[in-house]
């Protein structure tokens, strides 16, 4: 407030307004201009209408994702329609929703030479970098919440809040289901920030839009590819991409928590270690003086990609380090009481009467890998030799059951076998009713530490 006295008369009070300063002005800023931009708002639209999309296919067609965990049973439960978009999300729909909302926060201001109007306004670098990155963050999460409750719903409403087997067979009540589900949802969250200060990192160091976007879906394919490799359990543990999957651990009867709790931790440090990065880069560069144009140098581009092609090439060699965490052991460890849990269940469904704790015979069961290696992720044949009684003397004669089990290198597979034993895809309850055959594809998960 000044006041400014006319000649002769009397004195007028102007107010004088100023931009308000701060991270939380930047960040206010900042979420308009999210806002506005026609990628998010489409992008969001898309979170919301792409599980409807989805589960209404799935309802018009009898085919279902068996390579997804949980997808032959999306006609039996709508919990396992969301699990199933998870499965999804985390491997591309997370990345890019990462890059869209983060790869262009500052790079955006390289492009329209607007650095110098936001700094000389009254707030400081850090208030910048931190209001931004606050609005990328914001973003994320609520476009992450959008889906994961888009899909719930879809699911329920298209589908039905039936239960769902565990990863060990048993059968978990809806309103279990409900709980894991949304914290599995939650689980995402950190991996999902980590990818975006990837995002920021990647626009601050270019000052280009196109590559902060591309950076996190690229770097999810990358380290996809690197699950595939090895062994051991160390560098696959410190990707973000496997703390995108480690949701599973709380589908089985007695859930594991050290790989959620090393899944968060990891993601933590890449984001501590991206912002770090591209907090100094920001500091360090110069605002001041004219614009000059920048010209075309391909060295930094060459050396930025040899640079990234060496870490990619460093983390495939130590695929190999740390213990091996698949092994034929833990395999029958999981497989057999599954086995036994799902026969269990298909008997009831078929009507029959089964005693409370009745277990199969299961003797000298096998599981090998198939390849030059005995152990580690890849694929696996299991054969367990079941003891079935027989009527009066005559000895039992075991009945083998064979499975190819692809088995991940956190520990979570699916096992396939011919029809010949246990039965089609499909089988009818004594009502007629169709329902799934809970031995034809059977999904499970191990601790691998």
């Amino acid at each position: 407030m000044s006041a400014v006295q006319a000649s002769g008369g009397p004195s007028l009070a102007v107010t004088v307004s100023r931009p308000p300063a701060g991270a939380l002005a930047v960040f206010r800023i900042e979420r308009r201009k999210l806002s506005a931009q026609l990628a998010i708002r489409v992008l969001g639209l898309i979170c919301v209408l792409a599980p409807f999309v989805f589960t209404a296919i799935l309802k018009v067609q009898s085919g279902s994702p068996t390579d997804t965990l949980y997808g032959i049973w999306v006609h039996s439960s709508g919990f396992a329609v969301s699990l199933v978009m998870l499965s999804f999300a985390g491997a591309w729909g997370f990345p890019l929703i990462a890059g869209i909302v983060a790869g262009d926060m500052f790079s955006a201001e390289d492009r329209y030479g607007t650095w110098k109007l936001v700094l000389t306004r009254s707030c400081t670098r850090r208030d910048v970098f931190v209001g931004k990155v606050l609005a990328a963050f914001v973003f994320s999460v609520a476009l992450l919440a959008l889906t994961a409750g888009a899909s719930v719903v879809a699911g329920v409403l298209l589908v039905g809040a039936h239960p769902l087997v565990s990863l060990n067979g048993t059968l978990f009540s809806a309103e279990r289901l409900l709980g894991l589900v949304l914290a599995s949802w939650a689980l995402c969250v950190s991996p999902t920030l980590a990818l975006a200060s990837l995002g920021v990192l990647f626009s601050i160091a270019t000052r280009n839009g196109i590559i902060g976007v591309i950076a996190p879906p690229l770097a999810a394919l990358a380290m996809q590819l690197l699950v595939l490799v090895g062994s051991g359990v160390w560098m696959h543990m410190l990707l973000v991409g496997s703390a995108l999957a480690t949701w599973r651990a709380l589908f089985t009867d007695h859930p594991y928590f050290g790989p959620l709790l090393i899944g968060i931790a990891v993601s933590v440090a890449w984001t501590v270690v991206c912002l770090g990065v591209a907090w100094r880069l920001l500091r360090r560069r110069d605002f001041a003086g004219a614009a000059v144009a920048r010209k075309t140098n391909w060295t930094y581009p060459v050396r930025t990609a040899l640079g990234l092609a060496a870490v990619i090439a460093l983390l495939a060699i130590a695929g190999n380090w740390g213990p091996v965490g698949v092994t034929a052991a833990r395999l029958k460890a999981s497989l057999i009481p599954t086995f036994n849990n799902l026969t269990v269940l298909q008997q009831q469904q078929l009507g029959r009467r089964v005693a409370a704790g009745a277990k199969l015979n299961i003797v000298l069961p096998v599981c090998s890998r198939r390849g030059s290696t005995p152990l580690g992720p890849g694929d696996w044949i299991c054969t367990l030799n079941i003891l079935v009684p027989s009527p009066g003397p005559v000895p039992s004669e075991p009945t083998a059951v064979s499975y190819d089990v692809s088995v991940q290198a956190d520990g979570c597979y699916k096992a396939q076998s011919p029809p010949a034993f246990i039965g089609q895809q499909s089988i009818r309850t004594p009502d007629g009713t169709a329902v799934v055959n809970p031995l034809y594809t059977i999904y499970g998960c191990f601790n691998t530490l």
